[in-house]
């Protein structure tokens, strides 16, 4: 059964990544939450608009929360988007020890938290991130899908 929590969490993150479009970014958005359920960063993919390629939009929630916190660490918040990460952004929700990772839609060419890869469950690493995959999937899917279809037109 879907958790109206995260979905609700999700359809924020949702809007984030329909920003990415409008300066030809790739459309995935996030939120990062913390334990409370407060939302204190949202972004969308910017590196097309930024010719940065970090510019993931969990990294750059990552990086405005702990900006804000004055504190890399942020093990009580989780982290909500609309793709799963790649292993550049799982790596950082590990090293930031993110408590959690929820995401919509899977990434079977570049997804680190099941599809390919599980780096922020992976034992040999020093900490673990718990993972909800699939929240409101074919939604986040459905703006990939329009997006690239879009381009190949």
């Amino acid at each position: 059964m879907a958790d109206p929590f995260y979905e609700n969490l999700m359809r924020l993150a949702i809007e984030e990544a329909k920003l990415a479009p409008q300066h030809g970014d790739v459309p995935v958005g996030a939120v990062l939450m913390t334990a409370d359920g407060e939302v204190v960063a949202r972004d969308h993919n910017r590196r097309q608009e930024l010719n940065d390629p970090t510019a993931h939009a969990e990294l750059l929630v990552m990086s405005s929360a702990a900006r804000r916190l004055g504190n890399w660490r942020l093990s009580d918040h989780t982290l909500v988007v609309t793709l799963e990460p790649c292993v550049m952004c799982a790596g950082a929700a590990v090293n930031a020890r993110l408590g959690g990772i929820v995401y919509g839609a899977p990434d079977p060419k570049a997804g680190a938290a099941w599809s390919l890869y599980n780096v922020p469950q992976d034992k040999r690493l020093n900490h673990r991130c718990e993972l909800v995959a699939g929240v409101l999937a074919d939604e986040c899917a459905a703006l990939l899908t329009e997006f690239f279809g879009d381009r190949r037109d």
